[in-house]
């Protein structure tokens, strides 16, 4: 059975996003509640459907449930942009885009801290989900409306997407 990576190394970061030490993928998701920064990119297409993907049943957190369309950690020594470009390539296979950065914020669960950095694109080009996905689609913001609270989005995305749907609107 696939599993993440539990030694992979993440920087610590203070919440200005200041590395201030390092420490584990295990470490930061066992209650710990170290603060590591992240990347979120909402991919939004021309006709204002949002792309989620859906995650796969051996993620460790939230498997199953349908979330932002890239997100991922920063890996130690790796600067931010770098970052989302890297997980939007490997995660979606999108590599030519223009990133805008809508907000960065802490979210906080009852196993980590994260200090998250959120971006948005507009993009039509083709969307390929890596196997570390377990596929992925447009939807409609109607269709995100109706689907919150009801446990098919991750409890992050449903936080983070009514901080910034006025945001993602041109």
């Amino acid at each position: 059975m696939k599993q993440d990576n539990s030694m992979e190394l993440f920087p610590i970061v203070d919440i200005d996003g200041n590395i201030i030490g390092k420490a584990t993928r295990g470490e930061c998701h066992n209650g710990s509640k170290l603060l590591h920064p992240v990347v979120h990119l909402h991919i939004m297409n021309s006709k204002g459907e949002l792309y989620l993907q859906k995650r796969p049943d051996w993620k460790e957190i939230q498997p199953g449930k349908w979330d932002t369309a890239v997100g991922g950690h920063i890996d130690y020594g790796e600067e931010v942009h770098n970052a989302l470009q890297r997980e939007a390539g490997e995660e979606v296979g999108v590599t030519d885009f223009t990133p805008r950065l809508l907000l960065q914020y802490e979210f906080e669960s009852e196993r980590e801290k994260e200090l998250v950095n959120v971006f948005s694109t507009v993009y039509d080009g083709d969307i390929t989900p890596s196997e570390e996905l377990d596929g992925g689609r447009f939807w409609s913001l109607e269709e995100i409306e109706n689907a919150m609270g009801k446990g098919v989005l991750t409890p992050n995305f449903e936080q983070e997407y009514s901080m910034i749907k006025e945001l993602l609107l041109p």
